[in-house]
């Protein structure tokens, strides 16, 4: 039986897809086209979801599926379907999930799962070699046998199915039989969980491999003591002296492959490098050291040349591969660093970078690490040396970038952008988020309630009809519309539907925004998200928010998760930002919905306190709302004020110029010829005063 569809790649914006579009594989994307093709055909569908800068999936990608022969074997077998996570996080987190259900074992990328004609998966694995090898099967082999197994074995097969898809829906929290009433308790159980797992040698967390988890760094800054403090600081240090940061060119890789920070799997992912800006800020205002202004300096730097488009929206990513090789672009021949620089140079970059001891990548080469200590005097001439090194690195082929721009990861990245402007006090870094910000506004946000669905090839944006088991009417008191968030576009076309962590992370992100430089159409639009979150993902029965919208398309499951992973819970993000956006609108809707979130969550937030480092985030601010500051009067005194505040991430500040306008009744607060604060927290507001000092605690 041949398959009717050849590969359909070439009409997607995922640069991921558009690298499998030559393929042999007659490849299709995820939508109702190969989806009624398997149903029609009764064939089972394999399923591979990756991501552009995955290592694995290029080495799965050039042995398989490049091969004529292990193609050919793929189409006669199955409708092959490829998704790039990042664009469709919906479904990776539901065969992710069937993975681990499935196998028992953790999953990852190449995500590869072989799928009954209605979408159940019924085996799966994740990168499976040509040739047998490391303990698998060849690829070949294993579709075979898997195909036999579909036809042969059927009703087992069928069955299996009905138990995953029942273990699917018991992964959705429901609402605990009684209403618990909130308590510190979880804040000090997870500062006891990480202080158990927390590495003293080399910072962060359990051993190798390590990854940055700056969603519990930045849960431990937060704290009162000093010794959890002295956690997030060390693990900062270690990473920005490692080689996981970039010392040449700056910016954070994914993760280290050893406990020492040392060795990265080298992609850079702007998820990471967005939180991570934020907390090098905080802890720079904390200590003064001024390695964390350099590290914020040079992210900053790197995000601006490699990462921004002329649009102002962030590209995605940077692979870990050049010239068919992890780490070629970043790593170092001794020789040649002596050849790029004089004596003096030399000398000192080989003792500060740890060129002078045996090689560290792969027995060949050597990697940028912080390996020996410097005067003050010295660091002239070790930034010389790095410049004429970048400079030399410049003029190698350069890693592959994926330059489609997702909203939740933009999101992500302004609000590290807009906070460490903040901190720093620097406008063309603010600028920099500003323009992201309007992009995703101009071109990820649609102002006409009309969904517009999830195009097939060729379509760009045109509507299709939703429904079924997640259709609900608009609820009452929200918006039920007005406008829809996309979750990616690229080369001037924006599609997909937004998710959960789209919404909330944005709302988050303008609430950063909004302290750093106020306008009116920001705060619009952090009313829309909200109502759309209210509106469009609320589990208005159960509590918490789903991860996709009630007119998504239907699929096997719909996850409402409150755990962090490489990003933050969408639930918790949502939440604290609802939260915060409450109290200072006034607005009960918002501050009931958070509130009915973290009782939906509380079992789990109470059980595994330290993976929920979002929840409680917004657990705090529930125990204790956060100081809201309204400052009005003259502009350019009010910059000073702005200055002394500073940006303490348990305080949000407004700074509200004399004439700004069309400001709602709760913010428009007298104007006067000095500036003038007003201090709420909750519903309690004290008289305004004109006295910064009585601010500065």
């Amino acid at each position: 039986m041949s398959s009717k569809l050849a590969n359909r790649l070439s009409a997607e914006t995922s640069p991921y897809l558009l690298q499998h579009a030559d393929n042999p594989v007659h490849w299709q994307p995820w939508d109702e086209a190969s989806l009624a093709l398997a149903r029609e055909e009764n064939r089972p569908i394999l399923l591979s979801i990756g991501y552009s800068a995955c290592h694995w999936c290029h080495v799965m990608a050039h042995e398989s599926f490049e091969d004529d022969g292990v193609a050919a074997v793929m189409n006669r077998l199955f409708v092959n379907v490829k998704v790039d996570r990042e664009e469709r996080p919906d479904l990776d987190q539901i065969y992710q999930t069937a993975h681990h259900m499935l196998t028992r074992r953790s999953g990852g990328w190449p995500l590869t799962m072989f799928l009954a004609p209605d979408g159940t998966p019924f085996f799966g694995g994740t990168y499976f070699p040509k040739e047998p090898r490391y303990g698998l099967p060849g690829f070949a082999d294993l579709c075979e046998r898997v195909a036999e197994a579909f036809r042969d074995r059927r009703g087992d097969i069928d069955a299996q199915n009905a138990e995953l898809r029942h273990a699917l829906a018991n992964t959705v929290p429901g609402k605990p039989a009684t209403v618990a009433e909130f308590d510190p308790q979880p804040l000090a159980a997870a500062a006891e969980s990480l202080a158990r797992s927390f590495d003293h040698s080399h910072g962060g967390f359990g051993s190798a491999p390590k990854f940055p988890h700056p969603t519990e760094l930045a849960f431990l800054l937060r704290r009162s003591d000093p010794e959890l403090r002295r956690m997030a600081l060390t693990t900062l240090t270690r990473m920005s002296e490692g080689g996981i940061y970039d010392q040449i060119g700056g910016g954070f890789s994914r993760y280290s492959v050893d406990e020492r920070w040392e060795i990265p799997h080298f992609e850079k992912m702007l998820y990471d490098n967005g939180p991570l800006l934020g907390l090098v800020a905080d802890a720079w205002a904390q200590t003064g050291d001024p390695l964390y202004a350099r590290v914020a300096e040079e992210t900053v730097t790197w995000v601006l040349r490699e990462m921004q488009s002329a649009g102002g929206g962030y590209y995605s990513s940077l692979d870990a591969d050049s010239e068919g090789e992890e780490g070629k672009y970043y790593v170092w021949d001794r020789s040649e660093v002596e050849a790029l620089l004089t004596p003096q140079e030399s000398t000192l970059a080989t003792r500060r970078w740890g060129f002078d001891g045996p090689p560290n990548f792969e027995n060949r080469h050597w990697h940028a690490r912080v390996a020996g200590t410097l005067g003050d005097a010295e660091f002239p001439l070790l930034e010389s040396a790095r410049r004429k090194l970048f400079a030399a690195r410049e003029q190698r082929i350069r890693p592959g970038r994926d330059d489609k721009v997702l909203t939740s990861w933009n999101a992500l990245m302004i609000e590290g952008m807009a906070h460490a402007a903040r901190v720093f006090g620097r406008g063309e870094w603010l600028a920099s988020a500003r323009s992201a910000m309007d992009f995703v506004r101009r071109t990820m946000w649609r102002d006409d309630a009309a969904p517009p669905g999830r195009p097939t090839a060729g379509q760009a944006n045109e509507p299709e009809p939703r429904g079924g088991e997640h259709a609900s009417p608009p609820r009452e008191g929200g918006s039920g519309g007005g406008g829809r968030l996309l979750a990616t576009a690229k080369g001037g076309r924006a599609h997909l539907d937004a998710y959960l962590d789209d919404h909330a992370f944005l709302l988050a992100a303008l609430l950063e925004l909004m302290q750093a430089e106020f306008r009116r159409d920001d705060l619009d639009f952090a009313v829309e998200l909200a109502d759309a979150l209210l509106a469009r993902f609320e589990d208005r029965d159960e509590g918490g928010f789903f991860f996709t919208a009630d007119d998504h398309e239907a699929l096997i499951h719909r996850p409402k998760s409150g755990h962090d992973n490489a990003t933050p819970s969408g639930n918790g993000i949502a939440a604290f930002a609802l939260q915060r956006l409450g109290h200072l609108l006034g607005d009960t809707r918002y501050l009931a919905a958070a509130e009915k979130t973290l009782h939906l969550f509380w079992p789990q937030i109470s059980q595994t306190p330290s993976a929920c480092g979002s929840l409680l985030r917004a657990l705090e601010e529930a125990l204790t709302p956060p100081d809201i500051i309204i400052l009005r009067g003259p502009g350019d005194e009010m910059k000073e004020w702005q200055r002394a505040l500073g940006a303490d991430p348990r305080r949000l500040v407004l700074s509200l110029p004399n004439g700004t306008p069309a400001l709602p009744a709760v913010l428009a607060k007298p104007e006067s010829d000095r500036v003038n604060a007003w201090v709420c927290r909750g519903v309690i507001c004290s008289e305004p005063t004109a006295e910064l000092k009585s601010l500065i605690t």
